[in-house]
């Protein structure tokens, strides 16, 4: 497929992530080696792979994973255009964990030496994996918190919250016309805990009470602040400027 340029790169227009200089964006083309298509529920890296490359998600969606040998499986956050992929995997001889697609999706790759040479070349992009590392730490606490402490209505509002206000944030119009939601009610099972029958009584129960609607593969929600007030979360929930490697 052809590559897309760093410097032409479409995510990089979006107000959602900060600037970088002519010489930062040449760095990320060196260092980039391909860009690839991965289909829907594919894996991108395999749970125990110790040769995982780097990758930035260009476009789709897609979730980090662990699962039991039994199969019950985990869902550790999902992943939009803009993340970076496989940091966790070079601190260690392998993967303790999967990444798989949740939609098409299209990811630069870098070379798997890339972070020793950002960290030596380009210092302020070294700061950029932390605080990209660290932004989805947070994520993941956010699903610890829900998992371990609140109950299932309090679990998908904050769900539906935290992923339509990241998902909006790439649109133009803010999400006024809905956003993209490819998610399964297994993948909202699998990410927060619950049984698959549980979450779908949940969330339509969450439905009939008028607080969003999931159709056509979109999601609206038509009562944020009752669904914020559901889900004990304050502040407007954009997320911050961020970096993109």
């Amino acid at each position: 497929m052809n590559s897309t340029s760093c410097k032409s790169c479409p995510l990089r227009a979006l107000p959602l992530f900060t600037s970088h200089t002519e010489s930062e964006l040449g760095f990320i083309q060196a260092i980039k080696r391909d860009e690839i298509a991965v289909p829907p529920e594919q894996d991108i890296i395999r749970e125990g792979q110790a040769d995982a490359p780097l990758y930035t998600l260009l476009s789709g969606w897609a979730f980090r994973y662990k699962t039991l040998s039994d199969g019950r499986r985990q869902i550790l956050n999902f992943l939009l255009p803009g993340d970076f992929i496989g940091v966790q995997q070079k601190m260690g001889d392998s993967a303790a964990h999967g990444v798989q697609a949740l939609t098409d999706t299209v990811l630069c790759v870098f070379k798997r030496d890339a972070l020793w040479q950002l960290h030596r070349s380009e210092p302020r992009l070294g700061f950029d994996i932390t605080w990209l590392t660290a932004h989805e730490e947070s994520l993941v606490d956010d699903t610890l918190l829900s998992v371990g402490r609140r109950s299932a209505e309090e679990r998908i509002a904050t769900l539906l919250i935290l992923l339509f206000k990241r998902a909006a944030a790439m649109l133009p119009e803010g999400g006024a016309q809905g956003v993209a939601f490819p998610l399964t009610q297994q993948h909202i099972a699998d990410g927060l805990g619950l049984s698959r029958v549980h979450a779908n009584k949940t969330l339509r129960k969450l439905e009939a009470r008028g607080l969003h609607r999931i159709e056509g593969g979109r999601l609206y929600l038509l009562d944020i602040k009752a669904l914020a007030r559901l889900a004990d979360l304050y502040g407007d929930g954009k997320p911050a400027p961020r970096p993109l490697i």
